[in-house]
This record gives structure tokens, sequence and C-alpha cells, in this order.
């Protein structure tokens, strides 16, 4: 065989392709039948094939013993630096060699998943194939689609996103996108947190970091199923999914005890009403390491946001930026121990009811020498601050607020207090209208007004050295728009 072979591939090159037609053709016509015509050009291909298949095999072994010598690190190291690579290098890498695609196989390389884009690229097959590489060293997960940079502590910029609604999506075609259903939909679904709940549990066990944005096709029960599975999980941050407050804090601080870190932003700025006092007593309770709070756009009252601010004893960054129904009657006797007094960050940044008068009290509060400890506060409103009577009546550059006097005392403070010019911005009947109608569009149930607990608060004219909660009332209870998965999604997971 070896005698045959080599004579075979001794052939010159220089010699005419025709020649090798030619002979074969000699061959074939010197086969007595059709038949036997067509079993030695079926030979010939397998044997082609297999010389190709060796002779490629070969050629990667080469390559590999090459790149071995080449690549003076050894495969722990190789492994290691692959491990510091974001996953779309590290998929680079992974197909430049065999060398390196073995590399990349190990466990350790997809420690921290970072599957993230500008635009639908990702399915939940890819999320599977990555977590059930990563295994029990899963340690950090980002999914879904960031409409740009995040921005830097303290910023207020949206992360929200819609498909549908997007300008910028690089020809993306919702239509064309459900004409792929069945072959490779780059959308991912409700179930693409499923794999962290395989191996009995044993995939999210260790996760510290869960990151999530505007995954249109997530629910309630599938997130929740997935905080189950993360009893480990520090870092939580949701963007624009379409679940409800309140469950989402209930599955918290049911399963995720050692949480540090939790960033909440509302896909339907100021309609989610869900959260009750109970939910925040059982949250400041059963996660006590909490020490960066972040709920934005939620329709949030002055007592329940003081039960989370006075609860969590460790907090020191707390953003409410957006959040509607915050008046600032929570900051009332806040600095004075306990919870609060350890803030450095407090963003309340375009809270459509914050008092210029209970604004001006805070500040003299930090004047007076409470919050120490406070290094950023941003009070900016694109609507102006609600005077004390009315809040249809704004206040653009308000007397009240000692502002001058602040940066005088602290100066290390960095104060954001940015106002527009009287009448420059949206009226505000026109924007409750359309808040209104917006509202009676989607298909709430209402149901019955119930009492949670909520703390008995002092009127508007009380004393700032009161330390009775909110003014707020509490409405009723309102059902969540849920985005069900369509019995024609189709998910992909690899077999």
């Amino acid at each position: 065989m070896d005698h045959l072979l080599h004579s075979f591939l001794s052939f010159p090159d220089s010699s005419p392709p025709i020649y090798l037609d030619l002979s074969f053709d000699r061959l074939l016509d010197s086969s007595p039948s059709d038949a036997d015509q067509s079993i030695l050009i079926d030979r010939a291909h397998r044997l082609g094939c297999l010389l190709l298949r060796a002779a490629n095999r070969s050629a990667r072994k080469r390559a590999s013993i090459h790149n071995s010598v080449a690549w003076v690190l050894p495969p722990d190291l190789t492994i290691k630096v692959f491990s510091m690579l974001d996953s779309q290098s590290l998929c680079y890498a992974a197909a430049t060699c065999s060398m390196f695609n073995k590399c990349a196989m190990d466990p350790l390389c997809y420690a921290n998943i970072d599957l993230t884009t500008l635009v639908p690229k990702v399915n939940n097959a890819v999320v599977s194939t990555m977590i059930q590489r990563a295994g029990k060293s899963l340690q950090s997960l980002k999914l879904g689609i960031v409409p740009g940079p995040t921005g830097s502590p303290g910023s207020c910029q949206p992360l929200v996103y819609t498909i549908r609604n997007s300008g910028d999506v690089s020809s993306f075609s919702w239509n064309e996108k459900r004409t792929r259903q069945g072959k490779e939909s780059s959308i991912l679904t409700r179930s693409c947190l499923y794999p962290l709940s395989g191996d009995n549990g044993a995939t999210g066990i260790l996760l510290r970091r869960l990151h999530l944005y505007n995954i249109e096709r997530m629910d309630n029960a599938s997130l929740c199923v997935a905080l189950a599975a993360c009893p480990s999980l520090l870092d939580l941050e949701i963007v624009g999914l379409h679940v409800e407050l309140r469950q989402t804090l209930m599955s918290v601080s049911s399963h995720c005890h050692f949480i540090e870190r939790l960033f909440f932003e509302s896909s339907k700025t100021g309609r989610d009403d869900s959260l009750k006092s109970p939910t925040c007593f059982e949250l400041v309770n059963n996660c006590p390491k909490l020490s960066s709070l972040s709920l934005r756009g939620f329709k949030l009252h002055d007592n329940k946001v003081r039960i989370l601010v006075k609860g969590f004893r460790k907090l020191k960054y707390a953003d409410f930026a957006t959040s509607y129904s915050i008046t600032g009657t929570f900051l009332r006797n806040l600095g004075n121990g306990g919870g609060g007094s350890l803030l450095e960050v407090l963003i309340l940044k375009d809270c459509m009811h914050l008092k210029e008068m209970e604004v001006a009290r805070f500040l003299t509060a930090v004047i007076a020498g409470d919050f120490k400890f406070l290094k950023h506060l941003d009070i900016s409103n694109r609507e102006g601050l609600a005077s004390e009577g009315d809040w249809y009546q704004r206040s653009y550059n308000s007397s009240l607020i000692p502002l001058q006097q602040v940066l005088e005392v602290r100066p290390d403070i960095c104060l954001l207090a940015e106002f527009p010019s009287e009448g420059c911005f949206l009226d505000i009947d026109h924007m409750i209208d359309s808040d209104i109608n917006s509202e009676l569009s989607l298909p709430f149930q209402q149901s019955g007004q119930t009492s949670d607990g909520a703390l008995v608060t002092s009127s508007l004219e009380s004393s700032y050295n009161s330390d009775q909660g909110s003014g707020n009332e509490e409405y009723q209870d309102s059902g969540f728009v849920i985005y069900e998965e369509s019995s024609d999604e189709v998910d992909f997971l690899i077999v």
C-alpha cells in the first residue's frame, strides 16, 4: 500500500491533467459492462475522499506541532489568557487552530460570559452552548441588547431598548425575523435561562453576576425560575424586561440572600405600581448585605422607599431616577443613624413629583452635618421641581434650595441640579393626558384596594424632624402586562 501510494503521489505535477483523464477513460473502456464502470467510478470517488481527508488531517497535525513550538505558553497559561477574553474574542481564538480550540474548550474560559449586543445576534442555542461549556465554573452571565455603552456610576442614561421602535438596527426586520422561525432566529426567548437550572441546579449555583437587557420575551415565571437556581448571586441587573417589580423582588428575597447590588430599570416608566410594603420588609430582612440599590422608572411611594433606604444598613448607593410618586418626604430624618446615614450616592433625577421644599430641607440637613459620607447627589429635573402646594406648579430656579451653601460647606460633594428654563419643556397637562391615554390602552385588570401595612404618614406641613413615612396613598393594585411567547416561537437548543 505504501509503495502504491508513493508511486501515485510521485506523479509529476508538470504533467497535464488530461493525461490522468485519458488514463482513467482507458481503464473504464477496458471494463466489460456498465455495472463494472459504475463500480470503478464509485471507488475512485471514495479513494479520492479518503486521500483528501488524510491530507487534511496530516496538515492539521503538522500545523498543531508548529503552533505548539511557536506558542511559548503552556496549556494552563493559555487557558488563563483565554479566560480574560470577551466571549466574541474567545470564539475567534477557538477558530484559529486545533491547539487553541482545545484550550478554548476549558470551562474556565467561560466563567464570565458576555453575549450582549447592539442588535439581535444571539439566540437560545448560543446561550445554552456557552453555559454548558462553563458548567460549574460559571460566575458571570450577561445577555440581551444594550443600546450603547453603559453610563458611568451616577449616570441616568436609559438602557431600555425595543426592537420595534429602534431606529438603529442595522437593517434588522421584525417581519423578516418571523419568517426565519424554526431556522436561525436571533431572538432570545423566555427559555434562554433554562440551562442555569440544568444538572440539578449545579450550573447556576456559583453564579455571582447576572445582567439581563431588553429580552422582550422574558416573563415573570422564567425569571423567577432562573433566580431560584442562583443562590450565590451578588450582582443582579435587569433592564427593559416585561416583568413585575414585586414578583422579582420577592424572588430575590427568597433565593438571593447574599446579593450586594440590585439594579432594576422598568420597561414601562411609571406604570408598575406593584410594589407593596411587606415585600420591602422581606427584601430588607432577607438581603442584609445589599449596598447598592437602583429602582428606575417605577411608581414608588415615599413610605416604601423609606423602608428600603432605612432598612438596608450597608446601603451606600441609591438610585431612584425617573420614578413616579416620590415627593421626597422619605428624606426626612434619614441621616440620623441606621440605614441612609452611610449613603455616598443618591440619585433622584427626573422624579416628576419631587418637591422643592423636601429637597431644600434635605440640603439643609447636609449643611447641618448629616450625611457625612455623601459624595454624589443628583436632583436634576427636566420638568423642574414640584411646588409645595400643587405639583402642577413647577419650580425651575428655586431660591429655597441652598445649593451654594452646600458647595461651600461640603466642597467634596458632586451636586447636580440642572433645571430647564421655564416653559421650554413639555407641558405638564399634555404629558399627564398622554400618560393616561397610554395607560388606558393597556389591558390592565383592576383589583380591589388592599392594605399592606403601609406606614402611617404625616401631613406635608409636618416638621422635617418627624420620623414619619410618606404622605403618599396606596393605590389600587394593578395587574401587569405579561408578554407571553406565542406558540409558533421555537427555541433552538443544541441537541
